[in-house]
């Protein structure tokens, strides 16, 4: 049976609500966002949307860092949507950066890898201004950002930039990844904006490429969503095998919850991603 991915990746139409949960997270993040310790709209770039917000837990030397990228698509949401990511993890002891970056039409899936790849390597060489841990830089996203989370595990960082260690991130969470782009080409309001050549989805598909170092990774994904959404993750594991530190499967999350349940302390994402973030 031919599978509708059209469907599969339309969570705006399978999740009741949709546009509500979104509005209410940027109503959580502006509410939080210039009331937690650190700075916001950080320009790591020269284009307006290669900004970041960097929050630091109060009293803590060299915490370590967790980096978050926001999904949408590659098309949609900003930064601006979600500082409410950070609280618990401030309180935990945990340095947060929610990284900005462009989105496609204007900005090709390409660049927006690269503005990824540009935060890390700016928060990396600002890490004594800032004042976190730069052996403890843990990546995570939702979605898109799943996607680029694995994207950045991926990266060759010497190769980037000789100030850069090999082993520039020390763990990634990959909630809800899109990791392999061929079924997307046949998702028209993707394909519009994205535009899935077979030399594209070979590049920036990471379930084809391999992790740059040993670092772990986990992955979560909602019982609630779409079989392609659980079959991404699957993927993931299988791909990623000799990285693959486990999944965090929270039967009762749909597509967008599962992403509240990242920041929820009484979660076992919460839980998993904390110690994950905390390791030695």
């Amino acid at each position: 049976m031919k599978v509708d991915f059209a469907a599969e990746y339309d969570v705006r139409a399978q999740i009741p609500g949709f546009e509500q949960v979104i509005n209410s997270w940027t109503a959580r993040s502006q509410a939080v966002q210039h009331q937690l310790p650190g700075r916001v709209d950080i320009a790591y770039g020269d284009s307006p949307d290669e900004t970041l917000d960097y929050f630091s837990p109060t009293g803590v030397i060299k915490p370590p860092l967790l980096v978050f990228l926001h999904g949408g698509f590659w098309r949609k949401l900003h930064k601006d949507d979600f500082a409410w990511v950070a609280p618990p993890y401030l309180e935990e002891g945990v340095a947060v950066a929610v990284i900005n970056y462009g989105l496609a039409p204007a900005t090709n899936l390409e660049t927006i890898v690269e503005q990824v790849r540009k935060s890390i390597a700016w928060l990396y060489l600002h890490a004594d201004e800032l004042g976190f841990d730069t052996d403890r830089i843990t990546v995570s996203g939702h979605s898109a950002g799943g996607h680029l989370t694995c994207m950045a595990m991926a990266t060759d960082w010497m190769a980037r930039d000789s100030r850069l260690p090999a082993d520039l991130l020390a763990a990634g969470i990959a909630l809800s990844p899109v990791v392999d782009l061929t079924p997307l080409k046949e998702v028209p309001m993707l394909e519009n904006d994205l535009h899935f050549t077979p030399e594209r989805i070979a590049t920036l598909s990471p379930c084809k490429l391999h992790p740059a170092t040993a670092a772990p990774v986990i992955g979560s994904v909602g019982g609630l969503e779409s079989n392609e959404f659980k079959r991404q993750r699957q993927i993931l594991a299988e791909s990623w095998s000799g990285v693959w530190n486990g999944a965090v499967d929270m039967a009762d999350r749909d597509h967008l919850t599962l992403c509240e349940a990242f920041a929820e302390p009484e979660t076992e994402l919460f839980a998993r991603s904390l110690a994950l973030i905390k390791q030695p």
